[in-house]
């Protein structure tokens, strides 16, 4: 990856951080009230609730927890090397990143303590306060740690596998908001979360990673960091 670009993405880190920041400060001044966004998404997902999707919701929200995106993450980092040092590396940076990024995750989350919306609109079961959603930030982070996967060592015709994995990240977010067990604004929260740790997490640890998975993977780094058709 070429300076300019690990400046990106450290902007962009920086750019979603300070965002969110803002956006913290927002919901804590409100006490933890809804916004006028989070109140008519909340009105709109009770009020459109077929069976069928409500199941596909609850099963699309849950590989968004426990065990689903450390899987992906292992997995990720395990096809990303080359050899078993290289592997073992990117495993462990993956990992890592995901479940600091948790860690950092939980104490915003305690720090806001924000309350979900009502029990009686939840369509699932959930637990604890509601900002950063949990699920939308843990299935970001691991989604775009897949992305860089991808970038790495990717087959032909990786923009269709960018986009599939793009959209399970997005799509685990809006299913917390779908089945009213987090607000609009916490599932931002979460996207914007996992933006801004990624960023920094990507943009400060690429060039090592580089370094440490070969020249082959340095190589690909300087063809430009993008999902494009291989």
């Amino acid at each position: 990856m070429k300076p300019q670009q690990r400046r990106t993405l450290l902007l962009v880190g920086l750019a979603a951080s300070a965002t969110l920041a803002v956006l913290t400060v927002l919901v804590t001044g409100r006490h933890g009230l809804p916004f006028p966004v989070d109140d008519a998404v909340l009105a709109w997902s009770v009020g459109h609730r077929p069976h069928l999707a409500v199941a596909v919701a609850r099963a699309l929200t849950a590989t968004g927890s426990a065990v689903v995106p450390y899987v992906l993450v292992v997995l990720a980092g395990a096809w990303a090397g080359r050899t078993g040092p290289q592997r073992v590396r990117a495993v462990a940076l993956g990992a890592l990143c995901l479940a600091a990024g948790q860690l950092v995750r939980y104490g915003v989350m305690f720090l806001v303590h924000r309350p979900r919306p009502p029990h009686a609109a939840w369509a699932a079961q959930a637990s604890g306060w509601a900002f950063p959603s949990g699920h939308t930030t843990t299935a970001a982070l691991a989604a775009g740690l897949v992305l860089v996967a991808l970038r790495l060592r990717a087959p032909r015709g990786r923009i269709v596998w960018c986009a599939v994995v793009v959209c399970w990240g997005l799509a685990v977010g809006m299913t917390r908001a779908y089945l009213a067990v987090h607000w609009a604004v916490d599932v931002l929260g979460g996207w914007l979360f996992a933006v801004g740790w990624l960023g920094l997490c990507v943009g400060a640890g690429y060039r090592w990673l580089s370094v440490r998975l070969g020249s082959g993977v340095a190589a690909a780094g300087e063809q430009g960091f993008r999902c494009g058709a291989g």
